[in-house]
């Protein structure tokens, strides 16, 4: 099973849009978006999607856009990343013990995949899980990436609800840990402040070196 098709074309609608945006957008990637970071690290991110001017014009998670600003910060804080910023594929970053994926790979319309896409692309997810080593930690960030996660694992949705900071055991001796997500939208909003994004990550710092 593999954890990422580059031309992957399975879900017509993705499809269909990246190839308008493409038309709009040359020089954007406009491709599924491949994960980044080292697939046995024992910090796996799961977010949403990619972001129209974000990860689907860069090329790598979270990079270009507002929810990436406050990610990479984080990481860089909690010593998963080699720098605060994350600017571009060539910017010499690089992930320490730490991978970054999204629930799915390709840009939605309005950033709302459907069921069928994300169930499509759970297939991918599940891959990448398998190769987590015992104790590593899963940080879902927001409900789908949360429900993805659960459904890769064949567990009951209704036995592990979404909640900011809240902790699941996951098979393999792996837990599942999860965040608002990072969204301009939520950070706005304060429903995810500074300091709580911080603690979910000291808590994922404190898991795995334990």
């Amino acid at each position: 099973m593999t954890t990422f098709d580059p031309g992957c074309r399975r879900c017509q609608r993705l499809a269909d849009f990246l190839d308008e945006v493409a038309t709009r957008h040359p020089d954007y990637h406009c491709r599924p978006v491949p994960p980044f970071g080292a697939q046995r690290s024992r910090l796996l991110i799961v977010g949403l999607a990619p972001g129209l001017h974000g990860a689907n014009r860069s090329g790598r998670p979270f990079t270009g856009d507002h929810a990436g600003i406050l990610l990479y910060r984080t990481l860089y804080d909690h010593g998963f990343a080699s720098a605060p910023v994350s600017e571009a594929l060539d910017d010499g970053l690089a992930l320490r013990d730490c991978r970054i994926t999204n629930a799915v790979k390709c840009l939605p319309p309005q950033n709302k995949p459907v069921a069928a896409e994300i169930n499509n692309c759970n297939a991918f997810l599940r891959a990448e899980l398998e190769f987590l080593p015992a104790r590593a930690v899963v940080l879902a960030l927001g409900l789908i990436a949360h429900k993805a996660v659960i459904s890769a694992f064949d567990l009951r949705q209704a036995a592990h609800k979404f909640g900011h900071a809240r902790e699941h055991p996951l098979p393999g001796e792996r837990l599942l840990l999860d965040s608002y997500h990072c969204s301009r939208y939520n950070t706005q909003t304060r429903r995810l402040t500074g300091p709580m994004f911080q603690q979910v990550f000291a808590r994922a710092r404190e898991l795995i070196d334990t």
